[in-house]
C-alpha cells in the first residue's frame, strides 16, 4: 500500500526534537518557527508535559466517556481559570475542524436557524460544515457545499450589519486573526460590532481560536483584545502541544442535553493528560506575557525592513508579505539557513513558534532573514 499523495513534503525527515529546534536523520540541526502549523505551544518534548503523559500512560490511557473521567473536570477548571473564562462549559473532541464542526451544530441546536456568516480567505477545517465556511473552492466537494453559508468582506462593518437585516442569521465564525488567509487581523470594532448584531438578532458568536488562541497572541484567545466575550470558543493545535485534543468552550446561556453533542475519542485520558501539562506550563513560566514580548520585538524589528511589503499580526503569530521578487526567501530559510516558518498563498511567511521561544532564537531568524533580503539585492 502507498500514502495517499496530497502533502507536498520537503526532503527532510525530523528524527529528534526538543524546545525550539528539531533534529533531521543526518543529524543537521533546525531552527523551529513553524511549530507544525501553530501546534506546538511549549516546545518540543517539554520535561512536564512527557513526565505527565507517561505517567497517566502507566495508570489509563483510554477508556470511553461512559465513565466519569475526573481530569476532564480538572482540564475544565484549569482552562477556566487560565483563559478568564471560569463560567464557560467546556465540551471536548479532537481536532480544529471537529471543534467548529460542533459550534456550528450547537449554534443551530440554541436558536433553531441556518444561516451562518463567514468571510473572505477564512479557513475553519476540512469536516463537512466546517470546510463549508471554508473560503476556498478548492477543497469544497459538491457534497460540502451549502446555500446556509453567507461569505462576507473581511473587517466589513456596514456589509455585516446588512447581511443581519437581510437574513435570520444562525451564527457568525471568525478567526480572531486569519491564519491560512495570511495573517489577517480583524480590528477589535468588527469584533465588537458582531458581539452586538449577535446580541441584537439572538445570533451565536463563534470565535476560531483554533490558531490564534491559546495564548498566541499574548492573551489566551485573539478575540479578547477586542474587550467582549464570544458565545463559543473553538481551540484545537496549541492545546495538546502535539497531541490531538481539541475543544469547545460554551457561554452559560447555552444549555447542553443528553447526546446533542458526542465523540469517541476526545477527552480521553492522555488527551486530558496532555492538555493540563500545556496550561500547567504556560501558567508557571507566564508564557502569553512571552508570547507579547518575544512577539513585539519581532514585529518592531521586522517593520524596520524596506523591502518588506505588510508585517500583520500579534504577539506570535506573525505574517511578513514580501513582493514577488522574494518568493523564494522562505524556502532559502529553510534550506540554506535551518530554519523552519510557514507560509500563506502567495507570499506571505508565517510565523508561528513556541510560546517559550527566547529572544535568542528570535535574533538568530532576524539576522537570516536580513541576509536573504540583502542577497536578492
Amino acid at each position: 500500500m502507498h500514502l495517499f499523495d496530497v502533502y507536498p513534503l520537503n526532503d527532510i525527515t525530523i528524527v529528534k526534537a526538543a524546545g525550539s529546534y528539531v533534529w533531521d536523520d543526518k543529524d543537521q540541526k533546525y531552527l523551529d518557527l513553524y511549530g507544525g502549523h501553530a501546534v506546538i505551544s511549549i516546545g518540543h518534548t517539554h520535561p512536564h508535559y512527557v513526565q505527565r503523559l507517561e505517567d497517566q500512560l502507566h495508570k489509563v490511557g483510554f477508556y470511553s466517556n461512559s465513565i466519569k473521567i475526573p481530569l476532564q473536570v480538572e482540564l475544565a477548571k484549569k482552562l477556566g481559570e487560565v483563559s478568564g473564562k471560569e463560567d464557560y462549559q467546556l465540551f471536548l473532541c479532537n481536532s480544529g475542524a471537529e471543534a467548529n464542526e460542533n459550534a456550528l451544530k450547537l449554534a443551530s441546536f440554541y436558536n433553531g436557524r441556518k444561516k451562518i456568516i463567514a468571510f473572505s480567505k477564512a479557513f475553519h477545517g476540512r469536516t463537512s460544515l466546517a470546510v463549508a465556511v471554508t473560503d476556498n473552492p478548492s477543497i469544497v466537494a459538491p457534497v460540502n457545499q451549502t446555500d446556509n453559508v453567507i461569505f462576507l468582506p473581511f473587517n466589513d462593518e456596514a456589509a455585516l450589519e446588512e447581511a443581519f437585516k437581510q437574513e435570520q442569521i444562525c451564527a457568525v465564525i471568525i478567526e480572531g486573526i486569519q491564519g491560512v488567509g495570511g495573517i489577517n487581523v480583524a480590528s477589535d470594532s468588527f469584533l465588537q460590532k458582531i458581539r452586538s448584531l449577535c446580541d441584537k438578532y439572538n445570533a451565536v458568536y463563534i470565535a476560531d481560536s483554533v490558531q490564534c488562541g491559546y495564548g498566541r497572541t499574548g492573551k489566551f484567545y485573539s478575540h479578547d483584545h477586542s474587550g467582549v466575550n464570544a458565545d463559543i470558543y473553538t481551540m484545537a493545535k496549541g492545546m495538546g502541544n502535539g497531541f490531538p485534543v481539541a475543544g469547545i468552550s460554551i457561554a452559560p446561556k447555552i444549555h447542553a442535553k443528553y447526546f446533542m453533542l458526542g465523540t469517541t475519542f476526545g477527552g480521553n485520558h492522555l488527551a486530558c493528560a496532555a492538555a493540563l501539562a500545556v496550561l500547567e506550563v504556560m501558567e508557571k513560566d507566564a508564557l502569553m506575557k512571552n508570547a507579547e514580548t518575544v512577539g513585539n520585538y519581532l514585529i518592531t524589528e521586522l517593520k524596520k525592513l524596506s523591502k518588506i511589503k505588510e508585517v500583520r499580526g500579534r504577539g506570535l503569530m506573525i505574517g511578513i508579505e514580501l513582493p514577488e521578487e522574494l518568493k523564494d526567501v522562505k524556502k532559502n530559510l529553510l534550506f540554506k539557513h535551518k530554519i523552519f516558518t510557514g507560509e500563506a498563498k502567495p507570499y506571505v511567511i508565517r510565523l508561528l513558534p513556541a510560546l517559550n521561544i527566547t529572544k535568542v532564537e528570535a535574533d538568530i531568524f532576524l539576522e537570516a532573514f536580513k541576509e536573504e533580503l540583502k542577497a536578492e539585492s
